[in-house]
């Protein structure tokens, strides 16, 4: 046989399944060996996958919007060229094919359902898929139809109308009087629905993970507050942007304080204390709050850093970073003042055991050199797993780099 399936391959780092975001291909479309075919998005980046066949296209395995498991047919190719009708593959029986002058309006069999994953949301949400229209390509029931058709959301058309019965009597609520016009206390035209946002790639990584870490690890929150008017000066004279001087000064601490390098192996009742310093950098993207890994961050220049921090983060907000640069981090730099706040008590990025938080910088009333002035002051925070370290080592790693902002030339190696 010359036709081939190119299913979804084990992209590693224990990701089993993703969504497809759109097609680079067509059905009836020629291919080449590692072409790029589809776009798709898994728990911890956005990449394209090459087809490792080629030949024409005969059928595409899922419309955009839909999560396929590992293993699921992505598309078939024929080696020898020949044309084949426009159909889409799933699992089950293969529906018949599905052209723009073949199809008539109307709700799709559920053979017609192409995933696994939506099957099943059917089946947990009560939603009979046979009496749906669906939305993706050829008439193709995807996940948002199912989900648009959950009993109990508002319908998209209007019903038939309720049979008026006797008027329940409205509670009686001490103390607070309905505005006039306004019988149930709600403002005029209050929407009932609820949006429903599904927790996909990034976004589930990152609830599952929080959820986690909130759960397991007995977390401690201690901050300090730093004259930074140096480390300003020094990225003035420099300059090199701030994060890239601050993850000077976080890595230095921690090879300093080694225990907030680490991680608990519960399995085996052990602390794992880590030799490399593979610094994560907290980055907000479209996609939701993405932690890419500056490797062997300890051996790096500040030069290095400065290339890194922009490379990476720059892939991160571009959704190009592949999966193994979202992970395998031992401390998270989270710059949360970007956002105008002085503080925070964040959540561990679990395993990690530490996480050093940077506030704003802001002009503040300081006593320098037994005088009252004006300062820039900048409020350092340090979470801590209490499980792999005391108080103390935390302490001091963050009196640490509480000192190296303020006074920063000797570490950063400027006269």
């Amino acid at each position: 046989m010359t036709v081939r399936e190119f299913r979804l391959p084990d992209l590693g780092e224990g990701l089993t399944e993703a969504e497809v975001l759109r097609w680079l291909v067509a059905v009836g479309d020629r291919v080449g060996v590692d072409q790029p075919v589809a776009e798709v998005e898994t728990a911890k980046a956005v990449v394209e996958l090459p087809c490792p066949y080629p030949g024409v296209v005969t059928a595409l395995g899922a419309a955009p919007g839909t999560v396929i498991a590992v293993g699921d047919v992505l598309l078939r190719v024929d080696g020898a060229g020949r044309p084949a009708p426009r159909v889409l593959v799933g699992s089950g029986p293969a529906p018949a094919a599905l052209t723009p002058a073949s199809r008539t309006p109307g709700p799709m069999p559920a053979v017609a359902v192409i995933s696994p994953l939506v099957r099943r949301l059917a089946r947990e949400r009560g939603v009979d898929l046979s009496r749906l229209a669906g939305s993706g390509p050829g008439g193709l029931v995807v996940r948002a139809d199912v989900e648009r058709a959950v009993p109990g959301r508002p319908a998209a058309v209007p019903g038939p109308a309720a049979v008026p019965g006797p008027a329940a009597a409205p509670p009686e609520i001490t103390g607070v009087s309905p505005t006039p016009g306004e019988p149930d206390g709600r403002p005029s035209g209050a929407a009932d629905e609820v949006e429903r946002i599904p927790l996909r790639g990034a976004r589930r990584l990152a609830v599952e993970r929080l959820t986690r870490s909130r759960r397991e690890v007995p977390d401690v929150t201690c901050w300090v507050d730093a004259d930074a008017t140096a480390l300003m000066a020094a990225r003035a004279v420099s300059g090199v942007p701030l994060m890239a001087l601050l993850a000077r000064i976080c890595v230095a601490g921690l090879r300093r304080h080694p225990e907030l390098n680490a991680r608990v192996d519960t399995a085996r009742d052990e602390i794992c204390r880590i030799g490399p310093v593979h610094l994560g950098i907290a980055v907000q993207t479209d996609r939701g709050l993405l932690v890419p890994v500056i490797r062997d961050a300890h051996l790096r220049s500040i030069a290095d850093l400065v290339q890194e921090i922009t490379r990476l983060t720059a892939g991160a907000r571009d959704g190009t970073l592949s999966p193994a640069e979202l992970t395998g981090g031992t401390f998270t730099l989270n710059n949360y003042g970007m956002f105008g706040v002085d503080g925070a008590t964040p959540i561990l990025n679990a395993p990690e055991a530490g996480m050093l938080g940077i506030g704003r910088i802001v002009a503040k009333p300081w006593v320098h050199h037994d005088a009252l002035a004006v300062r820039q002051v900048v409020q350092l925070t340090c979470t801590f797993d209490h499980r792999v370290c005391d108080g103390q080592p935390a302490a001091a790693f963050l009196r640490f780099v509480a000192d190296c902002c303020e006074q920063p030339t000797t570490l950063l190696g400027w006269v």
